[in-house]
């Protein structure tokens, strides 16, 4: 038996060598089929992905757009009634839309940009003005409705044909933030008055057609497989053929693996100049140290720094000057002026805080320690007296500049979980704070600590006890000069 199932094998691979080419072929052909079909799987798998991450995209772009224009701008203007916030602005001079009438129209510039992608804000309860078209119109909207209302953090999105075409639609559940509340208790016409922060007002919903896509796919696809069966029938001819061809077969191969290489190479390229991007963007928020601890996981950041020096600045007559002047001068003049003080900071490799309106906050040593912290922070207040000079000579304005310091022990940490910011906490912070407070315009007041650290450095006058808020009776001197300009700050 064994010797029949040996020679039944023999014969078998005889027949095979005698149709290598047969067998190649079909081989080939299944290799081919089999080839694209996964491709086309992997295809319409990419496809979806794509299509759910660019959803979130878009619908999360358009929340934070909201929620910025809703706490940053609309939250100042209801503050100067000259302005008024309204669903109808277009027919109000001067008016601005609500943050609900925003999305939408953000939504519908987003549509008109990208033919096909549709955006629709939608809920239960509907303004008035907005009956027609705010409420749920298909199965889709009101399953989506009812299943986020629900599970508001979740997401509802289906592949289905709509309007006669192929298409991705996404929704995701529009929560109310604090930001959002008094409006939509207290704009005239609400549909309801007793909404809470974490409700579901409505339903954000992003609609992507898929045809062109897949009509482009399917053509790829097709192309693919010509050429997968093209090469097939090149491999073949080429077992027929002399070594030559063979060879020129290798050096084509070659070529297309150098050629797709080089596109990997680019794209790697592409990747670290993104990271890179990323990166810089990190580090304008947080020191390189405090960066680099967060990137290792570390999740609560503070430290204690037994000294450091604390300045902090406010722009005195800015507040005048905003009121004759319109808001993109305001915004230009504060930004030149913030601009230079940052590259002091960098001068003197000091760590700006940050900035609150008009008011300017940087810390000397910390997040890495240094014995000159004192001196260096005077070095550039000295420097800002000097720059803010200098800019209302060019600009023509008038300008001071009320700096205050104190040294001492702070806690440094970083606070927040999505909008990270570093910052300081302690008496120390605190007394900097009073010194600018109770300064004076055009002068660097600083307490007895801070100049006990420069007294031998630097030029005083002693402006004596004077009534400190929170703190009674405080000594307290102005600094006036350099006794001798340090030959490390030099620039």
């Amino acid at each position: 038996m064994l010797s029949f199932f040996s020679q039944v094998g023999l014969k078998f691979t005889r027949l095979l060598y005698r149709r290598i080419i047969l067998v190649l072929t079909l081989l080939c052909l299944m290799a081919v089929g089999g080839s694209i079909w996964n491709m086309s799987r992997l295809t319409s798998n990419l496809i979806k992905s794509q299509a759910l991450q660019n959803a979130k995209l878009y619908a999360n772009t358009l929340t934070e757009s909201r929620t910025l224009y809703s706490s940053e701008v609309v939250s100042r203007v209801q503050k100067d009634n000259r302005i008024k916030v309204s669903h109808d602005y277009l027919i109000h001079p001067g008016a601005i839309p609500l943050p609900a009438t925003f999305l939408i129209e953000l939504g519908e510039q987003i549509g008109a940009m990208k033919p096909g992608i549709s955006v629709r804000l939608y809920s239960d309860y509907p303004f008035p003005w907005r009956k027609e078209t705010g409420g749920a119109r298909d199965d889709f909207e009101r399953e989506a409705l009812i299943f986020l209302k629900q599970n508001p953090n979740d997401t509802f999105f289906r592949f289905e044909q709509f309007d006669g075409l192929s298409t991705f639609r996404y929704a995701q559940a529009d929560i109310l933030k604090p930001s959002c509340i008094a409006c939509h208790n207290s704009y005239p016409g609400t549909p309801k008055t007793d909404w809470k922060v974490g409700d579901v007002r409505g339903i954000l919903e992003i609609t992507q057609p898929l045809d062109n896509i897949n009509r482009q796919v399917h053509v790829g696809l097709r192309g693919t497989s010509l050429m997968l069966t093209g090469l097939s029938i090149l491999a073949i001819s080429a077992l027929t053929l002399v070594i030559g061809r063979l060879r020129q077969t290798s050096e084509e191969l070659e070529q297309r693996v150098f050629e797709r290489t080089t596109e990997l190479r680019r794209a790697n390229i592409e990747i670290l100049n993104e990271q890179k991007k990323s990166e810089d963007l990190l580090l304008s928020i947080l020191p390189q140290s405090i960066a680099d601890r967060l990137k290792k996981g570390e999740v609560n950041i503070a430290d204690c720094f037994a000294e450091a020096t604390i300045l902090f600045a406010d722009i005195v007559g800015f507040t005048t000057l905003s009121r004759e002047v319109k808001p993109e001068k305001m915004v230009r003049i504060l930004n030149d002026i913030f601009s230079d003080f940052d590259q002091l900071c960098d001068r003197y490799k000091l760590e700006k805080i940050k900035t609150i309106g008009d008011a300017y906050m940087v810390v000397g040593g910390l997040p890495n320690p240094r014995k000159d912290h004192a001196a260096a922070i005077a070095e550039m207040a000295l420097d800002m007296l000097d720059d803010l000079h200098q800019f209302n000579a060019k600009n023509d304005v008038k300008l001071e500049i009320r700096i205050g310091i104190n040294s001492g022990p702070v806690i440094a940490g970083v606070i927040g979980t999505k909008k990270f910011i570093y910052d300081l906490w302690g008496d120390a912070v605190n007394t900097a704070s009073r010194m600018e407070y109770h300064g004076i315009p055009g002068e660097i007041q600083l307490t007895e600590t801070t100049f006990d650290y420069l007294q031998k450095e630097f030029l005083f006058v002693e402006r004596g006890l004077i009534e400190i808020k929170g703190k009674g009776k405080m000594r307290t001197y102005l600094l006036k000069g350099r006794r001798l300009k340090s030959i490390k700050y030099q620039t």
